[in-house]
């Protein structure tokens, strides 16, 4: 259901704001409760969305209340609004679904006039699970820093500033932005916030880490202290200046929470105004010059690969790396904490260069569930595919492209590792190690690939695996890891038993070893998968369509 869908009845006057307020407040309502009306699961994922946050703000009451009386509590709080408010920023360029009324071009036809219309969408905007988790911190926060009566009443101004602030910055980025969340591009945004939360994880779990061998919270301090001045950190930055008696500095501090609040309405008004009267991306495209000219042939590094159906495979697999959303995110996902693990770790000083090997895992399980990728234009894939021969052909050329990005990037990530730990006589046998994982795990991927097919939805950021088939993808993932673990038992054996036998000299002997049973097996995985998916195409076809 879209905005316009909705019954808003009758139609709102252009002057009348308060009449504006209470129909885009029902309209937010309206959209909230035919959306829970569509399905049952939405529902429960709503109610279940919003027990969770209410048990979070709650806890997170409850313990910003018991940090009261800590001389580290105004660093807490003041960080903690810092990085809602950036929560605020971001979410809705990743998750633009989430509101339908974040795209004010729905309102576009209605007889509605920029200033009113914003100061509905702004009361409008305070409905609902974000702002409720919003007040709770801000709640949480005075009460963790508040001592005095004047500190009190500072903070009775900053709660309503600190949510006004945060709502007015999402509105005024998603307005901003909106050309962008509705394109292509968009979209690959919106798909790339797993990207965004599996890293962001990994940076929270070194922090803390960090946190906890600098000495604890005396090191938020430094950076509490500029945070204090940025909105809407400010307006609770005043409320502990006031218990401190800078009665000045918490005026400068409330007065720049409360200029943001002005300084971002504006903003939003300017792109809601030029987003109104402006031309569509319908009658841009409809202005633009024909192309005349099409792209034939390879070109660029493409021009580069083996000609015939090995070639073509791999421009293919290359390509859908390079512009399908959800296999671009998992590429990305995969190079980006392959390399952050092992080399956070190691600048922390308690990593292993052994850790590198780690890269070269995230990368083979893209070799898994090679299909899944084509959904149901796999179809076109199976009609090329006669005999055993084809079926290796497009399992041998899938498998290069995907060492065209895994080779150098397991060389990279090992060598930094060995280079920031300082242990480079370390290099050869990690790198055979790698070798040997990855080459296990591009036999495996193969087979699984073939046995196991499951479909990957194209809606959703989330949406990996299409419903009734996790057991497929956990067989096809799981089972699939721990046998490449067992195919690379060889390589692993021969490094533990010239360490256990104190043959260092003779480490370097693990990196051909490890090469050359890599490209083995990865040969070997292929040949045995080939038959299987030349047997098993309908089946194939069957399961990676289900998306």
């Amino acid at each position: 259901m879209t905005v316009l869908d909705a019954p808003v009845g009758t139609a709102a006057p252009a002057g009348r704001s308060e009449g504006i307020v209470s129909v885009f407040v029902r309209l937010k309502l309206t959209l909230l409760r035919n959306g829970l009306r569509q399905s049952s699961g939405r529902k429960a994922a709503y109610i279940s969305s919003i027990v969770f946050a209410l048990l979070l703000a709650v806890g997170q009451v409850i313990g910003l209340v018991a940090l009261r009386g800590n001389e580290h509590a105004a660093a807490v709080v003041v960080l903690l609004t810092g990085v809602l408010a950036l929560g605020w920023a971001v979410m809705p360029l990743f998750f633009p679904s989430g509101d339908e009324t974040l795209d004010p071009s729905r309102l576009v036809m209605l007889p509605l006039r920029p200033r009113p219309l914003i100061g509905a969408l702004l009361v409008a905007s305070l409905v609902g699970i974000g702002p409720l988790f919003t007040l709770c911190l801000a709640l949480g926060s005075v009460l963790a820093v508040a001592h005095g009566a004047a500190a009190v009443a500072t903070g009775v101004i900053a709660v309503p500033l600190t949510l006004l602030v945060c709502v007015a910055l999402a509105r005024s980025v998603a307005t901003a932005n909106v050309r962008l969340l509705s394109s292509r591009k968009g979209r690959d945004l919106a798909v790339l916030s797993g990207l965004v939360i599996a890293v962001g994880f990994q940076f929270v779990n070194f922090g803390l880490q960090r946190l906890g061998r600098a000495g604890g919270l005396s090191s938020l301090e430094p950076a509490a202290d500029v945070v204090s001045w940025l909105p809407p950190a400010s307006a609770i930055g005043a409320v502990d200046s006031v218990s401190e008696g800078a009665y000045s500095r918490a005026a400068l501090q409330l007065l720049l929470s409360a200029l943001s609040v002005g300084v971002l309405v504006w903003l939003w008004q300017r792109s809601l105004t030029k987003l109104m009267t402006a031309p569509d991306g319908s009658t841009l495209a409809a202005a633009e010059p024909t192309r005349t000219k099409s792209g034939t042939g390879r070109s660029g590094i493409f021009a580069l690969l083996p000609e015939g159906r090995t070639g073509t495979v791999m421009e293919r697999s290359l390509r859908y790396v390079a512009r399908d959303p959800k296999t671009k995110a998992t590429w990305v996902t995969a190079l980006a904490i392959g390399l952050i693990v092992p080399l956070l770790n190691a600048l922390q000083g308690t990593g292993s260069v052994y850790l590198a090997c780690f890269a070269a895992g995230m990368l083979g399980i893209q070799m898994y569930n090679q299909f899944g990728q084509d959904t149901s234009a796999f179809w076109m894939v199976a009609l090329t595919i006669s005999t055993t021969r084809d079926a290796y052909a497009e399992l041998r050329a899938r498998a290069l492209a995907l060492l065209l990005i895994t080779l150098p990037y397991t060389v990279l990530v090992t060598a930094l590792t060995a280079a920031v730990l300082g242990k480079w006589e370390a290099l050869p046998e990690v790198m055979g190690l790698s070798f040997g994982v990855l080459g296990s795990m591009l036999a495996t991927g193969a087979l699984a690939s073939a046995m196991y097919p499951y479909s990957i939805p194209q809606d959703g950021a989330f949406k990996n695996v299409a419903p009734g088939q996790a057991g497929l993808a956990w067989i096809s993932l799981l089972g699939g890891m721990v046998s490449a673990g067992v195919v690379c038992a060889p390589v692993i054996a021969l490094t533990v038993a010239l360490h256990v036998s104190d043959l260092r000299g003779w480490l370097w002997i693990v990196l051909p070893v490890g090469a050359a049973y890599g490209a083995f097996v990865a040969w070997a995985g292929v040949r045995l998968a080939a038959p299987r998916t030349a047997r098993r195409l309908p089946e194939i076809l069957a399961a990676v369509s289900k998306g």
